[in-house]
């Protein structure tokens, strides 16, 4: 296997009651192991893909198949997703620190960045994901992607390091928000990781 099914990094029913146990169960043990299994299946059909990162991966995305792109992408940002949540009583929802926050305070502060990323993440039509990107300069970007893309691949609209990202899915929230996803979006807040945002910012600008 190229991939393996990384672990959750706290038990499934840590994010409650903003996520709860069942949705993170069915999104962690069947969509996101569905993708990996996916992600393997075009890793095996591709001798040039042998031993890439996914990363390397998702930088030469263009020129793979759907299967690839797909669950590939699939594959990263749900990666992505759990690390970039924590439980509240292990800092969730706290506030950034460091250059990050020097970062938000440029883009208009934080409460303009969740508006905007909450606007982002509300009104991407189908399924798809809200993210932060930092640009090379560090700037940070309000983007929204659809299904499993996201601003690493080579030719995503908005390219960029993801600093925050939030699964706009129905699988994602249907069972405790049923369809109202501006709900499920405010209410994800409480669970970010702004730790976890710091060094992937920290990392990105160097």
């Amino acid at each position: 296997m190229a991939f393996e099914l990384p672990p959750l990094p706290y038990g499934y029913d840590a994010l409650e009651p903003t996520i709860n146990k069942e949705t993170m169960t069915l999104h962690h043990d069947k969509h996101h192991a569905a993708y990996t299994a996916k992600l393997n299946e075009g890793v095996a059909a591709d001798p040039k893909l042998e031993g890439k990162s996914i990363e390397d991966i998702l930088g030469m995305i263009s020129s793979l198949p759907p299967l690839v792109r797909n669950n590939g992408g699939g594959y990263w940002n749900h990666d992505f997703f759990w690390k970039i949540m924590t439980p509240k009583n292990g800092g969730g929802g706290g506030s950034p620190t460091g250059k990050l926050k020097d970062a938000i305070d440029a883009y208009g502060g934080l409460d303009k960045l969740k508006e905007d990323f909450n606007a982002k993440g509300a009104g991407q039509f189908g399924s798809g994901w809200a993210w932060v990107i930092a640009d090379s300069s560090g700037a940070l970007k309000v983007v929204s992607t659809p299904n499993q893309d996201n601003p690493l691949m080579d030719d995503a609209n908005d390219k960029g390091t993801p600093i925050l990202g939030n699964d706009v899915w129905e699988h994602a929230y249907y069972l405790t928000y049923k369809n109202d996803r501006a709900a499920y979006l405010k209410a994800w807040w409480d669970v970010v990781n702004w730790e976890e945002a710091g060094r992937r910012y920290d990392a990105a600008v160097g």
